[in-house]
Formats: structure tokens, C-alpha cells, sequence
């Protein structure tokens, strides 16, 4: 079976790692390469150590890093940035001027400058023909308009959260993962949208952080309803649990009474 070397680029500071195929090259953490993707020449940096894998853990085309950025690569890709800065307010004077419902988040140039892409968040389908053609008139070359998601708009745009933090999504979460209320329901936290939402409005991602910790701790645990025997009761209803503190409240005789979970005994686990 054969194998191929890869190494995991990123794009961006807190990014998505690609892999590519290292080409022979001598490449080490931290160093920049130039490599095609399907947006164009871009510039990216190495993430970590080139790594072995199989064959079948190739799932589509496997491309090779083209070169380790020279110096005039660096100026280009710096040059790029500052004319895509002068071009993002372009785009965003023109957006106003044709009134549309749109958030212009970033503007980035390919590394040969052969297009341009704009960043943008909306909440409806946006019709932006004619913003495309007034730009085409003022900047030459390829352009494309991307619509993302609201978290990936804050993660572009970063902020600091409730909690008092540089957004996690903007500081170290490379992906986003799967959040749902259960996992709030899970940890006993407010379902109030207030405190679960993050600036993106979507549920926070740090409820996932203690998820499966939570989820573990719930075993052995008996559920909201069920019925157990205490030193003092026997049947009593369960009304709450405390899985930090591994403890369970009953109802005894018309009041809540607080055990450890080792002083009752679950009739359900029977």
C-alpha cells in the first residue's frame, strides 16, 4: 500500500489546516509555502510536523506544497493585503450605495492577484449582480463575493465575549463544532438565549468544552422522577441531582432533603 507525506497548512492565524503533499521539499513548522488551491495561488504556513498516511486516507486530490514563499512572495502576499483593504472599502461604499442588506467582512487577494474574493453575512439571498459589475469597473481583475455563516463572521471579526475573553472562535477554535441545547440542558446551565448565545447569535461553543465531563458523571446518577430509597424514605421521588458534588435531592414527607449518591439506593438500577 503506498504513502504519501503531508504537512497541514493554514491559511489564516486561527484557520482550517489542508494537507498537502510535501513534494520532496525540506519543510519545517512556521515556514511559509506557496501552494494551489481552489481559489488560486495562495500563501500559507505550516502548522505542524509532515506526518505519514495510507492511501485510503487520501478522500480527494492531494496536492503538492509548490514552494517555500521566497521573499518576493512575502512582499506580494503583504502587498496584496493593503490593497485589499483599499478595495474592501470600495466594496463597502458601493454596497451602501446600492442598499444592500449585506455585512462586508474581509477582502482577500489570491497570491498572483489573478481574483479577488469578498467576505460578506447576510440573512437573505442577496441579489449583488450589479454591485459586481461597478466593482469589475473599478478594480481589474476576477471577483467573487462569499457568503458565510454568522460564526464565521465572528470569528472574522473577533470581539470579546460575556465571559470577558477574546472570542474562542477568533483565539484557538481552528473548527466549529456541533453545538446543540441538549448539551446545554445537559450541564444544568440557563436556557435563557442571553446566556448561551455568543455575539454571533448562535449557541456558545465553550458549552461543548464540558459536555462529555458532564456526560460522564451522569452515569450512575438516577434521573429527575425516578424513585430511590434513603436511610429515611423509601420510594422517595428524585427532585434534582448535583452531579458536581454527586449528590441527590428527595422529597421526604413534604420536604427536599439533600444525600450523597452513596447513601441511596436507585430502584431503577434493578
Amino acid at each position: 500500500m503506498s504513502e504519501h507525506i503531508v504537512v497541514p497548512i493554514q491559511f489564516k492565524k486561527v484557520g482550517k489546516r489542508y494537507y498537502f503533499a510535501t513534494n520532496d521539499l525540506d519543510l519545517k513548522i512556521n515556514d511559509f509555502v506557496v501552494v494551489e488551491t481552489a481559489r488560486g495561488l495562495e500563501l500559507g504556513i505550516i502548522s505542524d510536523e509532515a506526518k505519514k498516511i495510507d492511501e485510503t486516507e487520501v478522500i480527494s486530490e492531494l496536492k503538492p506544497v509548490l514552494r517555500i514563499a521566497s521573499d518576493h512572495d512575502l512582499k506580494r502576499y503583504e502587498d496584496n493585503k493593503a490593497a485589499a483593504k483599499d478595495n474592501y472599502v470600495i466594496c463597502k461604499r458601493l454596497i451602501a450605495e446600492h442598499g444592500l442588506d449585506m455585512k462586508l467582512l474581509s477582502a482577500e487577494y489570491t497570491l498572483d492577484r489573478k481574483k479577488i474574493v469578498f467576505y460578506y453575512t447576510s440573512e437573505d439571498r442577496v441579489d449583488f449582480r450589479e454591485l459586481v459589475k461597478d466593482l469589475a469597473s473599478k478594480i481589474k481583475t476576477r471577483i467573487e463575493l462569499r457568503q458565510v455563516g454568522e460564526r464565521d463572521g465572528a470569528k472574522a471579526l473577533g470581539g470579546i465575549g460575556f465571559c470577558g475573553r477574546e472570542l474562542c472562535c477568533s483565539t484557538h477554535l481552528c473548527e466549529f463544532d456541533t453545538i446543540s441545547i441538549k448539551m446545554a440542558k445537559n450541564q444544568k446551565l440557563s436556557l435563557n438565549p442571553t446566556k448561551i448565545t455568543g455575539v454571533c447569535g448562535k449557541l456558545l461553543c465553550c458549552i461543548k468544552y464540558e459536555n462529555k465531563a458532564y456526560s460522564d458523571l451522569q452515569e450512575g446518577m438516577p434521573k429527575i422522577g425516578s424513585h430511590v430509597d434513603t436511610p429515611n424514605c423509601k420510594g422517595c421521588k428524585v427532585i434534582d441531582t448535583d452531579i458536581l458534588n454527586r449528590a441527590v435531592k428527595v422529597s421526604e414527607e413534604n420536604k427536599i432533603v439533600s444525600y450523597d449518591l452513596d447513601e441511596i439506593n436507585d430502584r431503577s438500577s434493578k
